[in-house]
């Protein structure tokens, strides 16, 4: 009996290869993140210095108001940093469960075609079997 051939090999691999550059896409997704999450805690570390240091210049004899207007400017810039980085999160996190869900669908189509396979790997070995049982009995029957 013929080797085993899946006839639709050459689909499955595309689609494998599909689902694995699908699979890059969300971790490069995933990795801008994480980018976005360590710029957003490294704004709330320096917001926190800079309202330390404000504390710290208020409670000295001679406040130097010049620095303070400074601080309260860049106190401003922080925040609208992190209002720019909200924003970016939010279009991120719709970017990311779009390439999740398309990896996902992705996962699927390939494994149907391995149920396929499996099926026809499976026919394909009850066929060899029942033919190998045959030739058996034919021996069998000549031998007797």
């Amino acid at each position: 009996m013929a080797k085993f051939e899946f006839r639709l090999a050459t689909l499955m691999r595309l689609r494998e290869n599909h689902r694995d550059e699908l699979r890059g896409k969300l971790a490069e997704a995933y990795q801008a993140e994480q980018l976005l999450a360590e710029k957003k805690q490294s704004i709330h570390e320096e917001e926190d210095k800079l309202h330390q240091l404000r504390r710290d210049l208020l409670q000295e004899a001679n406040t130097d108001v010049n620095r303070l207007l400074n601080m309260q400017r860049y106190a401003a810039t922080l925040k609208a940093q992190l209002a720019t980085i909200q924003e970016q999160a939010k279009m991120l996190s719709a970017e990311v469960e779009k390439r999740r869900l398309a990896v996902v669908q992705a996962d699927q189509q390939v494994k149907v075609l391995e149920k396929l396979r499996d099926k026809q790997l499976s026919k394909h070995r009850q066929q060899k079997m029942l033919a190998e049982a045959k030739e058996l009995d034919e021996i069998g029957s000549r031998t007797v």
